[in-house]
């Protein structure tokens, strides 16, 4: 696997070694010796989620707090998703700025995304299925959801009218989110 950095700290893009031949293709998606070797990252995944998606739903900006809060790995096993992360850690100098990737299944690129983001994503093709691997269980008591179309974000969705669900299109403003986080 190949690691890039980005400007956010510990958020990383990791391109997978893919071996192809006549007969198609073959890689390993997740080794967790690699993983921890190769990113100097120390996380346990313990949930493993997956969604199927029309063309145009956005899910997301979806984050929990501490202790529930949680690291994730993202990737497309079929089709493609514009990804975009928002950084929620008061400590960083990136906090309230936005990160955004295309994943798709061809590349099967995939995005580290650490503690401390909220996290969203607009699919881009018809059935789009999108997976993640994530450090912490679910736990509706500490999820909270950044509104997508935040102006402070100032966020190119690229689509003005996307499918939400009623939960998404009452997420919360950044600068009315609760300072405690991470």
């Amino acid at each position: 696997m190949k690691i890039e950095t980005t400007p956010f700290k510990d958020l990383l893009i990791i391109h997978p070694k893919i071996f192809t031949d006549e007969r198609g293709y073959f890689f390993e998606p997740y080794n967790e010796a690699r993983f921890r070797i190769e990113t100097g990252l120390n996380f346990t995944f313990v949930q493993d989620n997956e969604s199927r998606s029309a063309k145009h739903v956005m899910r997301g900006m979806h984050f929990q707090v501490s202790p529930k809060a949680m690291a994730k790995l993202i990737r497309v096993t079929h089709g493609s998703v514009l990804d975009v992360v928002v950084d929620l850690r008061k400590s960083q100098p990136t906090y309230g700025q936005h990160y955004k990737i295309v994943l798709d299944a061809k590349s099967n690129t995939q995005l580290f995304v650490p503690e401390g983001f909220a996290h969203g994503f607009l699919v881009l093709e018809e059935n789009t299925m999108f997976t993640y691997k994530c450090s912490n269980y679910y736990s509706p008591e500490h999820e909270r959801i950044l509104l997508w179309n935040d102006p402070q974000l100032n966020i190119d969705w690229t689509n003005s009218n996307p499918i939400l669900s009623k939960k998404d299109m009452e997420g919360t403003p950044l600068d009315k989110l609760d300072a405690f986080f991470f």
